[in-house]
């Protein structure tokens, strides 16, 4: 790979400092965020005249809180013109809009691509027509920074992807030494992969930014799977026996897609290194199925917790469709395929499985009989409870 794929993308520290040379420039409080409005770093001014935190307005306060804004202070922002601006924009209070204090947005561009903005909250006196100069020449350092960290980002978006879709062995080594190489001593800790299905995603610049999922390394997206596109991320992690930041990192992202139907995430086993990721890109896609075949398992399934889904998801789609059963598993016999189901889940208790559905005893077993008749079956055999409790889990895959 290229020069740009070893650059290394670990650098909060680098913008919190250009973020804090602004605030000293200006002698007021500075806050960046990328184009999609999340927040990367926010300087406190450190003097006198600092604000109080209660007078800062409920947007400044949730981009502050929860690293990010709205899709409609996105859009009111943006009407004032900062995607074209090539300079600084002056936006007024609007309490309506929840903006109690007014601002100045300083666009972070490279190349003539906006990238950023740097957020000031309106002070007194504000700030000298020569300080805005030589804060925007800092912006400029931050555009070139964040230009580098999306180059960077590309090649291990590219990178991660032909790992998980080398179809030979020899394609998949080679992936993974190069995503190694671009890793650095990254790739050397213990990551799991996390899967999000369906992603609702219009194209690859819709993907999230890596910097916005805390523990993210990589991610990409990977077509297939009878669901689309999926997005795949690598994480982190400090230990093998410590997952829990890869089912944070599923959450946020699944926060990120909130309103799109039937999306769920999957989360691998934790690995030792890179050399298992196509495994383990399994074990996420396949948690990711169960947790959208079974809300019990959702929205963010592990796959070790997916019991018997982890050997359902492993099977062709072919197979999981046994003929004798197609009858009983139709539309017109969804409350006895229903019946049949809880029951099995019930171990074959129909006490158990009679409260569960709300239905007299013997109701219970006369639907069981019908089940009996329709699939062939004897439900006092074991092998013939495992095959119907394995087809009626499986329909849902």
């Amino acid at each position: 790979m290229g020069q740009n794929a070893r650059v290394t993308t670990d650098s909060k520290g680098d913008y919190q400092e250009l973020v804090d040379e602004i605030s000293e420039l200006l002698g007021a409080p500075a806050t960046l965020e990328n184009r999609d409005f999340e927040l990367i770093a926010f300087g406190a001014y450190d003097s006198e005249g600092d604000l109080d935190p209660s007078d800062l307005d409920p947007v400044r306060t949730r981009s502050i809180l929860t690293r990010r804004s709205t899709a409609a202070v996105r859009a009111w922002f943006e009407g004032f013109g900062i995607t074209r601006a090539t300079g600084p924009v002056r936006i007024p209070p609007t309490p309506e809009a929840g903006v109690y204090r007014g601002r100045t947005c300083l666009p972070v561009r490279h190349r003539g691509v906006v990238l950023g903005y740097v957020w000031l909250l309106d002070t007194e006196p504000g700030p000298t027509e020569r300080q805005l100069t030589a804060a925007m020449a800092v912006t400029a350092r931050i555009g070139a920074l964040l230009a580098d960290e999306a180059q960077h980002g590309a090649d291990l978006s590219r990178e991660l992807r032909a790992v998980l879709t080398a179809e030979r062995d020899w394609q998949r080594d080679m992936a993974v030494a190069e995503l190694r190489t671009a890793l650095g001593p990254r790739a050397d800790t213990p990551h799991a992969v996390v899967c999000v299905a369906p992603w609702p995603s219009a194209g690859p610049e819709d993907a999230p930014s890596v910097r916005t999922v805390p523990g993210a390394t990589a991610l990409c997206t990977v077509a297939g799977g009878g669901a689309g596109e999926s997005l795949a991320l690598l994480v982190r992690l400090r230990s093998v026996d410590l997952p829990a930041p890869a089912a944070s990192a599923a959450a946020r992202l699944l926060e990120r897609a909130a309103g799109t139907g039937g999306i769920a995430a999957g989360v691998s086993a934790p690995r030792p290194g890179l050399a298992e990721l196509p495994a383990a890109w399994g074990e996420a896609s396949a948690a990711a199925r169960a947790a959208r075949a079974e809300s019990r398992f959702g929205p963010v399934a592990q796959w070790t917790s997916i019991g018997a889904f982890r050997l359902l998801t492993a099977l062709p789609p072919q197979a999981a469709h046994d003929p004798a059963l197609r009858v009983l598993l139709s539309p017109a016999h969804r409350e006895l395929a229903r019946t049949a189901e809880v029951y099995l889940d019930c171990a074959g208790q129909a006490g158990r499985a009679a409260a569960e559905l709300g239905i007299h005893r013997q109701t219970l077993y006369y639907r069981l009989s019908r089940v009996e008749q329709l699939a062939g079956l004897d439900l006092d055999d074991g092998e013939d409870r495992l095959l119907l409790h394995m087809a009626l889990k499986a329909r849902r895959l």
